[in-house]
């Protein structure tokens, strides 16, 4: 494929499959066959931080993974808006062009939002809930995240992101506790923002951590719909992000649940503990099938 020649096929050896939206075409991965399961990722990685969990559990489930529109192999047009409401109204029309039903919903970082966005708004049609380092609420004032916000949503931020990919490259590493696990695939995150106007969509989430809470309040309102849904909780403890305070957030809202803590892994559990989270996904779904 034109433009992918840095893209590991041993690792990603996945069929390619595009849907056309009106700011660009939406790359997916979808696998196998069986009960859905939707993975939605964040900033700044793409369906390849799904790999693992796409290979183990595919020949059991079907496995559905997008590419944000400016993520991955998407289409990255300089002129759309990069909104995270405006990502969740393109993943609506995604599920609704695939027929996706039943849908065990699978989130991390911006996923979570994202993907909690089809959660709240259509409970009928998702069925489990696998949780990664993620939230749904506003966090306007936390200073936790008003600091990060500011910083890497503000103009030197953005500059940082924009021409030295700083999101990919220098946050990633920071957020990772083991970057030995992280390392050989580096690139894989780097590489597919290889331009300036590559990287909008990365430079344009930091801000909305703060500036996107009175869509993210708005989600957190409905959350009452989805409190009854069996959730997979899956914790990497030396998260920079998200830390165990979200995590009691998400046990209180949602008592059906199960959790793993893992002590020594950070923000990207799909890289730090790799194929080891496919028996607990399993597990997970089997006993709710």
């Amino acid at each position: 494929m034109a433009g992918t020649e840095w893209l590991d096929r041993s690792e990603y050896p996945f069929k390619s499959n595009y849907l056309q939206l009106p700011m660009g075409k939406m790359h997916y991965v979808d696998e196998g066959q069986g009960p859905v399961i939707l993975m939605v990722h964040g900033n700044p990685t793409w369906s390849f931080v799904y790999r693992h969990l796409i290979k183990g559990l595919s020949p059991k489930f079907r496995c559905v993974a997008p590419d944000l529109i400016g993520f991955g192999l998407s289409d990255k047009p300089y002129d759309w808006s990069y909104l995270p409401k405006d990502h969740a109204a393109n993943l609506e029309a995604f599920i609704a062009a695939l027929g996706l039903r039943d849908i065990t919903l699978v989130v991390q970082d911006w996923g979570g939002p994202i993907g909690m966005s089809h959660a709240v708004n259509h409970p009928e049609n998702v069925k489990n809930l696998v949780i990664l380092n993620t939230w749904m609420w506003s966090v306007k004032g936390d200073p936790h995240y008003e600091k990060f916000s500011n910083f890497a949503g503000g103009p030197f931020g953005r500059f940082l992101i924009r021409y030295f990919n700083f999101f990919a490259k220098n946050v990633m590493k920071m957020a990772t506790a083991d970057y030995s696990k992280l390392k050989p695939v580096h690139a894989q995150y780097t590489r597919a923002l290889a331009t300036t106007k590559d990287r909008k969509g990365s430079w344009v989430f930091p801000r909305q951590i703060t500036w996107s809470s009175e869509w993210l309040d708005g989600l957190w309102q409905k959350s009452a719909a989805i409190k009854d849904k069996p959730a997979l909780l899956l914790w990497g403890m030396k998260d920079i992000a998200f830390r165990e305070i979200e995590l009691n957030r998400w046990t209180a809202l949602l008592p059906n649940h199960t959790v793993f803590r893992f002590d020594n892994v950070g923000h990207f559990a799909q890289e730090e503990k790799g194929a080891e989270l496919v028996p607990l996904v399993q597990e997970f779904m089997e006993k709710n099938r």
